[in-house]
């Protein structure tokens, strides 16, 4: 890498910056004023909208002519709101750019001479700006085809695809910037990567509160899957603190810019371990000028579906009761029970045992009416199998659906002279007599002689009150909740082994283990249909490695018309599910080969070379962790022998920290029955320390406990491991839970022993 800030070429490029913070400037000026017009035009339009309306109804042309002024003025308003949202949208890159107008220059000359006007220099930064005349960009974005080759290509041959083809040509220089308020603060040429002095400017600044956007520091792999278009599936591995989610972020910011006007943030969903993480990552698409997309967790999407039947067990609550084990007889039936709900050899045999039903074993719930029973589960039975076998399960459910409606109609007829019913119209108000008369006169029910016709209202009323009744039953006759899931899904434990009994309790007690929800789902979408979403076009599935071979071939059931993004590090695998690798190792089958990519991210720009070396040895890793070369303190194991000893250690820990200014320190337990006890030891001589919970919403920096699990996929200053023993992490099953841990730290790490050090450490 050669140092290019000799003074002629910085004064020129400086000259550039301050012309272009000038433009940028004055632009910003004017649209504010332009934006501010607009704004008030919306206002008047809105307060004096009949004014400018000419209301007449008294005939069909005046009627006709109403009309089109209500047209014509919805018209004028929808036009300047519009106008008003592009003037915003302008307004938000302009003040973007005037932080920082760019980060990058390629200078490119293009084979045939065609394009790109030959030796012009080619700026990069967070979006475009175009000259006074609209025809030459000053500024491209990062997004742009020509962008990737900042990325992809150091000086020399290269080539980038474009929407016409594909361009090839000579790259005669590649620089770099860090602007800063109109000021170049360095300046710097580099080969094929980004330059180290960037990376270490960005690395070497303290954790903010939410994950930052920097694009000026995306990587040649990292950008392969920024820009991929062409796989279903895109598979990523990457290494603790390698950029996957930063890079799936940007990738989502690059899909809505190539595809404007086809693709919006709605048709995208991501997938993220916690509601926490969604804090974390929420400022990362508002940053790049993109709305967020949809943000949600499995579990969420689970509560959503199945919240009514169950209390549904979320994955955290099924780490904490298998770390916190306690009787070895359940906590094996517990392992023995994931590891066979987890597989994609689980959904064949409810596969085979939903085809069963055609047959027989369909399992249906009376419809019952104030305390009594108005339609038999025996009558629906025979109905059901009475029917042609051919047809499908779900079509034949909805036949019979249809049955009982008429059923409930002819039922409610009867029941409008049950004594309750002439109960209930005694009890009605003068306001709903009022509406009757008014709808029997409409329908010409009383004579002209006679005030009131008695039994042509009480027919009425009858009819009304049965019909209120009755809603109830119709709303679960459309919900198909006269089909007793619960009861044909238990009927798969039937055979009396320790997986069965195990499950038959919990779902006796009212109880959805979180192993058992996804297929108890996948049943009952067998028998009613798949509620499939079809306007979603790409999936984002953020720590991948959690997830178990079955979740992933739902997913993709459900999301049929989808491209999928999965992003995981195996390493990291810790729920007791993912252990075998199943599900991440195995998504590559979901999809035929040639849809299906695969991107391998070995280096880590998280944590420092000693923190990632001494992490390494933890693991035992497929490829080796290739550590970002920048220096800091080695990680330091501290050893106490009482608990007041180790109180004091972590204090003075905090205490150095904060000395130093590091802004986000996390105290990480291995369970949140640890991290409940140890905030409540440490609060009053750290009163600004923050408990975190599988339920905290919002991800702030400063001091905090934390569970495990739930540091996943975040990152902070400095790391203290509340217990590093023997006595903590020492089954298998552990290891890659405390690597998970220790790799959460980007500038220190420090570990706390009560006894022996883990065997996670030993020294090979």
């Amino acid at each position: 890498m050669s140092n290019t800030n000799q003074h002629p070429e910085l004064q020129e490029e400086q000259r550039r910056v301050t012309e272009m913070s000038a433009m940028i400037a004055g632009r910003l000026e004017e649209l504010q004023a332009r934006t501010g017009g607009i704004r008030g035009e919306i206002v008047d339009i809105r307060t004096n909208f009949w004014d400018d309306v000419t209301v007449n109804f008294e005939d069909s042309a005046e009627t006709a002519e109403t009309y089109a002024s209500m047209k014509q003025q919805a018209e004028i308003l929808s036009e300047r709101e519009r106008s008003h949202r592009h003037m915003e949208q302008q307004l938000a890159t302009l003040n973007r750019l005037a932080r920082s107008p760019y980060f990058g220059r390629i200078d490119l000359i293009e084979d045939g001479g065609e394009g790109i006007a030959e030796g012009e220099p080619i700026y990069l930064g967070i979006g475009s700006l175009l000259d006074d005349s609209g025809e030459r960009y000053l500024i491209y974005d990062w997004r742009a085809p020509v962008s990737s080759l900042y990325y992809d290509y150091g000086p020399g041959p290269v080539r980038y695809e474009t929407p016409g083809g594909t361009i090839t040509g000579e790259m005669t220089l590649k620089r770099q910037f860090v602007i800063r308020d109109g000021r170049i603060r360095s300046m710097f040429d580099t080969g094929v990567t980004i330059g180290d002095e960037l990376l270490q400017e960005v690395l070497g600044q303290q954790s903010d509160a939410q994950m930052k956007s920097i694009v000026a520091t995306i990587q040649s792999e990292q950008n392969k899957i920024i820009r991929n278009e062409k796989a279903r599936l895109l598979i990523v591995q990457g290494a603790a603190g390698s950029g996957k989610t930063s890079a799936a972020l940007q990738r989502v910011a690059y899909l809505l810019y190539r595809y404007r006007g086809i693709l919006n943030a709605d048709q995208i969903v991501l997938f993220s371990p916690n509601p926490m993480f969604n804090s974390y990552v929420s400022t990362v698409l508002p940053e790049l000028g993109e709305q967020n997309m949809t943000q949600t967790t499995y579990q969420q999407y689970l509560e959503h579906r199945l919240g009514r039947d169950f209390e549904l067990e979320d994955p955290f609550t099924q780490m904490e009761h298998i770390l916190s084990a306690g009787d070895a007889d359940v906590d094996r039936q517990r392992l023995a029970s994931i590891a066979l709900k987890a597989g994609a050899s689980y959904m064949e045999i409810i596969d085979r045992y939903a085809a069963s039903l055609g047959g027989q074993g369909i399992v249906f719930a009376p419809v019952m009416f104030r305390g009594r029973e108005l339609i038999a589960a025996e009558e629906m039975e025979r109905r059901f199998y009475e029917m042609d076998r051919t047809l499908s399960i779900p079509n034949r459910i909805r036949a019979l659906a249809t049955w009982l409606l008429k059923e409930l109609t002819a039922l409610g007829k009867k029941e409008r002279k049950k004594r309750w019913v002439l109960e209930a119209i005694e009890l009605l108000d003068r306001e709903t007599y009022a509406e009757a008369y008014v709808e029997l006169s409409r329908k010409n029910k009383f004579t002209e002689h006679s005030f009131t016709d008695f039994d042509s209202e009480q027919r009425y009323l009858a009819g009304l009150v049965v019909q209120e009744k009755f809603k109830k039953l119709r709303r679960k006759v459309k919900a198909l909740r006269f089909l007793d899931v619960p009861a044909i899904y238990r009927a798969l434990f039937r055979q009396e082994d320790e997986i069965g009994r195990y499950t038959l309790a919990q779902l006796d007690a009212g109880l959805m283990p979180y192993e058992d929800a996804t297929p108890y789902l996948y049943l009952k979408e067998k028998l009613e249909g798949f509620q499939t979403n079809t306007s979603v076009k790409h999936v984002f599935i953020d720590e991948a490695q959690d997830y178990s071979a079955f979740q992933f071939a739902y997913l993709k059931r459900i999301f049929p018309n989808s491209r999928f993004t999965a992003l995981g590090d195996f390493n990291q695998a810790i729920f007791a599910h993912s252990g075998t690798g199943e599900g991440f190792h195995g998504l590559g089958q979901l999809f035929e080969p040639e849809d299906t990519e695969r991107i391998t991210l070995m280096r880590s720009y998280r944590s420092t070379r000693q923190i990632v070396d001494y992490t390494s040895r933890i693991i035992h890793a497929e490829e080796q962790i290739v550590p970002f070369n920048r220096s800091g303190a080695e990680p330091l194991v501290l050893f106490a022998q009482v608990d007041s000893e180790r109180l004091a250690m972590i204090k003075e820990s905090f205490n150095e920290w904060k000395a130093r200014g590091l802004a986000s320190c996390a105290l990480i337990c291995k369970t949140a029955a640890e991290s409940k006890t140890l905030h409540a030891a440490l609060s009053e001589m750290m009163p600004e320390l923050m408990l975190v919970g599988k339920d905290t919403a919002t991800f702030e920096k400063g001091w905090i406990v934390i569970p495990s699990y739930l540091a996943k996929g975040v990152e902070f200053d400095a790391v203290l491991i509340s217990d590093a023993s023997r006595s903590a992490y020492a089954q298998e099953s552990e290891r890659k839970l405390f690597y998970t841990a220790c790799t959460r730290a980007m500038h220190e790490l420090r570990l706390v022993s009560m006894g022996p050090l883990t065997p996670f450490l030993a020294i090979s």
